[in-house]
């Protein structure tokens, strides 16, 4: 990055804060939405008299939202390096709180037929539209007013708010879930998604306050127009670097998929410990990751961030036999020793170099764009489809789980070969480049 003054240590909190919120709304919503549809969602939106296929069309509807977060980046990618990341980055936090709220005020399939599967598909269309957009411009706003030699610790604050966002969301669902059965499924539940609106309120005040990235600012200031498509050109000057973004993606989306959701499953067999223990199984390795996660981000800042990422995908592709073997042990404190360890060290170290090692892959000028379509890529087709693929291997292995555990680790290798033989890169600015022989960041 090229030398500039540094923003104020209270503008760089607020920034990293506003981010950090909008990201925990995302994640919020994610487990609200993940955990309904597998329950009461098909049987109060979907008319069905065998409730399998109900359950099977409201997880569907799960789905779609991983689909539409690739174009999410794309268009909020295309303002955000056009016009600007504050604006976007108010512009997707509402629409993800009112896709959110308008989930809470739905009607159902009782009162209005079939307009409320209809309406439920287009509500969660536009929070996967909200949140392919939201997560590069919290990050790289957060990165990009950051002082230098601490970039990836404040880039972490958005990936906190994810670990965030499930403990929240696990809580308040927790405390209605103690509702009689019937007031939960006719209000009970609505009342989560609008509590979202608080964050909302929080997030947009947070967002509205605080100053234009510093580096967008001189980019723009230097060059003599936008960049007309910065899509396009972001494959074309960094196309290297949009696949460098997918594939050190790869681990870290399936390994947090495969511990947050499909675990789930495994403890909930026959000679699992259950659901519930598996929930607060996740509850505890989010709460121990919150912080785990700022101590790999400040090692990024002084080993790199190349090393700490390959660490954390080693680490899974060697724990990912242990893990299966820990789960399927049907002890309770076994399954949160897997999870805690997979969550708070595996995926943490990851996330803990992510945000400053995707940033720093890509020039200002396309820096959100570029970023976006390799993060929400990578989410949507590896992160979307790791529980179903999971489950077809479990499913042709008689129950066995080695299957899946290989798959993780081809996962793991796949991000350590993208990022050591292709991740090296330069530090993008928006100044002349480095004279040959200038050190390279990690």
């Amino acid at each position: 990055m090229s030398t500039t003054t540094p923003p104020e240590p209270r503008q760089v909190r607020r920034v990293a804060l506003a981010s950090g919120i909008g990201t925990m709304l995302e994640y919020y919503d994610f487990y609200l939405y993940g955990a309904l549809s597998a329950t009461i969602f098909g049987s109060l939106f979907f008319h069905s008299t065998d409730p399998a296929v109900g359950t099977l069309l409201a997880l569907a509807t799960f789905g779609v939202g991983f689909v539409a977060r690739p174009l999410g980046g794309v268009i909020a990618g295309h303002f955000g390096d056009r016009v600007g990341r504050k604006s976007v980055l108010i512009a997707t936090l509402g629409l993800m709180g009112a896709a959110t709220v308008g989930i809470g005020l739905l009607p159902t399939y009782e009162t209005i037929g079939m307009a409320a599967p209809v309406l439920l598909v287009t509500l969660r269309l536009l929070q996967g539209l909200a949140h392919g957009g939201e997560w590069g411009g919290a990050a790289i706003m957060t990165v990009e007013h950051a002082p230098e030699g601490r970039r990836a610790f404040y880039g972490t604050w958005p990936q906190m708010g994810v670990y965030a966002g499930i403990v929240v969301s696990n809580l308040v669902l927790g405390a209605f879930l103690l509702l009689p059965e019937d007031q939960f499924r006719s209000w009970g539940w609505r009342v989560p998604f609008l509590l979202g609106f608080v964050l909302v309120v929080v997030g947009l005040y947070l967002r509205r306050s605080i100053t234009e990235s510093p580096e967008f600012t001189r980019a723009a200031a230097q060059a003599q127009e936008p960049v007309k498509v910065p899509i396009v050109e972001a494959l074309r000057t960094s196309g290297r670097s949009v696949f460098v973004t997918f594939g050190a993606k790869a681990a870290e989306t399936g390994t947090f998929y495969l511990i947050t959701v499909f675990a789930l499953t495994l403890a909930n067999r026959e000679s699992g410990p259950g659901q519930s223990v598996a929930l607060n199984g996740v509850l505890v390795a989010s709460l121990v990751a919150i912080g785990t996660v700022g101590l790999f981000g400040v090692l990024a800042d002084r080993v790199g961030r190349r090393p700490v990422y390959v660490f954390g995908a080693a680490f899974m592709a060697v724990f990912a036999f242990p893990f299966f073997w820990l789960v399927g042990t049907g002890s309770s404190g076994a399954l949160w020793v897997a999870l805690v360890v997979g969550l708070a060290v595996g995926h943490a170290s990851m996330y803990g170099a992510q945000t400053q090692y995707f940033s720093e892959l890509f020039d200002a000028r396309v820096r959100y764009s570029g970023a976006s379509l390799g993060y929400q890529l990578g989410a949507a087709l590896i992160g979307g489809f790791t529980p179903l693929i999971a489950a077809a291997l479990m499913l042709r292995s008689g129950g066995e789980p080695w299957p899946v555990a290989l798959y993780i680790i081809g996962l793991c290798l796949v991000t350590v070969l993208v990022i050591t033989l292709w991740g090296r890169v330069r530090t993008r600015t928006t100044t002349p480049a480095p004279a040959a022989g200038a050190p390279t960041a990690l």
